[in-house]
């Protein structure tokens, strides 16, 4: 049997072990609930820490890549700044930031368009009403020409005139930016009256020098007459307005593979290669032109010109400096808008530059029409400065018994001192001449009409100006 003491002993050595056992337990627990809450307490820094960090990526969101983003839309040259901290750039947290602004980007796009198209409605519509206001002004001004043959009273008619045709080429350009059709329907016209027809539409065309190239008979197809027209006006008047007033604007008709080019060359300041660049990338036609990217207030000329560019195939160049020192640009007509034109039956204008091309004569020859004399104010000591940019166009041939067939004027431009014109011209020699630009102006105005007879009170559609 076994001792009561031995027994005793037993028990305690159990007791004493199980202490030790559960005393180790509770140590090791301890030791885990302090490891888990340094574990806890590091989880909750590295949280906080992320917290923070998106906070901060948050506010640098809100603060510097939202209104980047939205005014590189408009100036592609700014750049939208990235993650503050780079390592974020390719986690889910950074691309769903990169989401946000992609969907930004979209929504203001589709938002700045249909404001824009709502814009380009209202002022179509305006256009309109300003196109019929001064083609009204236009009737009203013929009628006193024909009334009053007062020479000082027609010369200020012949400004006043002149300023509305400028006006009209505004509204119309206007009307173009807006995607208005250009107007006036044509027949198919010598490609050099529709250059002098786009100079004569602005201020200060006497400055323009125009060197015809092409083989007599060059023509533009019927829909291309006005988009050529324009095309050349806006080129001109850039040209006119970066250049000095007592430089000339030299334009050159050209005969090229594909058709044929019109060059615009001025000395003027030039531009520089960003500003080449948006140029071109205007008068290329190849995206939509917003009015809110056409500056304030807005500059039409070139928008304008990449309208008419892709709705009628034609090409733009301004990519290139002029040797003169300004900016060269080059309108490129392809051969399938050009026409050949009996230049015996249809002779260009006569304020047309004369090509330098020469062509052997016709079997059998045919007797070419006499020329229309120039306009002739008496003996004037001054006439051999007049420039062959402004004459009355010569009349063409009709069929008998066919109706008179009325035709545009253009202007007679004077090199020198105009002041010292008008005084070295007699009062009587100035009737004469005004009297033969008056009756011009008439015969235009007529033309036009015939051509347009489906247009109520002037053109209908108010989107077109007159070729002068």
């Amino acid at each position: 049997m076994i001792e009561l003491p031995e027994l005793a002993a037993g028990g305690l050595a159990v007791g004493t072990l199980s202490a030790f056992a559960l005393g180790g337990g509770l140590i090791r627990s301890r030791r885990q609930l302090a490891r888990q809450r340094a574990e806890s307490a590091a989880l909750r820094d590295r949280l906080n820490g992320a917290l923070e960090g998106f906070t901060a990526e948050v506010e640098h969101l809100a603060a510097e890549r939202v209104p980047a983003a939205a005014r590189q839309l408009t100036h592609p040259h700014v750049v939208v700044p990235g993650p503050t901290q780079p390592q974020i750039g390719a986690s889910p947290l950074g691309l769903a930031l990169e989401d946000v602004l992609q969907g930004l980007r979209a929504e203001l796009v589709a938002q700045r368009t249909r404001v824009d198209a709502a814009a380009q409605a209202g002022m179509r519509g305006a256009t309109r009403e300003i196109q019929a206001a001064l083609y009204r002004l236009q009737d009203a001004l013929r009628r006193l020409q024909q009334d009053y043959d007062d020479p000082e009273l027609a010369q200020t008619l012949f400004r006043l005139d002149h300023e509305n045709e400028q006006s009209l080429r505004r509204a119309q350009v206007a009307a173009v930016v807006c995607g208005a059709w250009v107007g006036l329907a044509r027949e198919e016209s010598h490609l050099v009256d529709a250059v002098t027809g786009g100079q004569a539409r602005l201020a200060g065309y006497d400055r323009v020098r125009v060197n015809n190239h092409l083989e007599p008979g060059t023509g533009l197809v019927s829909h291309a007459v006005e988009p050529v027209a324009i095309i050349v006006a806006e080129l001109l008047d850039n040209a006119l307005r970066h250049s000095a007033p007592d430089t000339d604007v030299v334009v050159d008709l050209e005969h090229v593979h594909h058709g044929v080019c019109v060059t615009v060359d001025d000395a003027g300041l030039g531009m520089t290669r960003e500003e080449r660049a948006r140029a071109q990338r205007l008068v290329a036609g190849g995206e939509p032109i917003l009015l809110t990217e056409l500056g304030d207030p807005p500059r039409m000329g070139l928008a304008a010109i990449g309208q008419l560019t892709r709705q009628f195939d034609l090409t733009v160049d301004v990519s290139s400096p002029s040797p003169y020192g300004g900016v060269r640009a080059v309108l490129r007509v392809d051969s399938h808008l050009l026409s050949a034109i009996d230049s015996a039956e249809r002779p260009p204008a006569a304020s047309a530059a004369r090509t330098t091309r020469r062509t052997p004569p016709r079997e059998p020859a045919a007797p070419a029409p006499a020329p229309t004399p120039a306009l002739d104010a008496g003996p004037d000591p001054t006439a051999a400065a007049v420039k062959a940019v402004g004459p009355v166009e010569a009349e063409r041939p009709r069929p008998a018994g066919a109706l008179p067939q009325r035709r545009r004027r253009s202007r007679v431009t004077v090199e020198g001192d105009q002041e010292t014109r008008r005084a070295v011209r007699r009062p009587e020699e100035s009737a004469l001449a005004l009297g033969a630009l008056q009756s011009g102006t008439a015969a235009a105005r007529d033309e036009a009409a015939d051509q347009n007879s489906e247009r109520p009170d002037r053109p209908s559609d108010f989107e077109g100006g007159a070729a002068r």
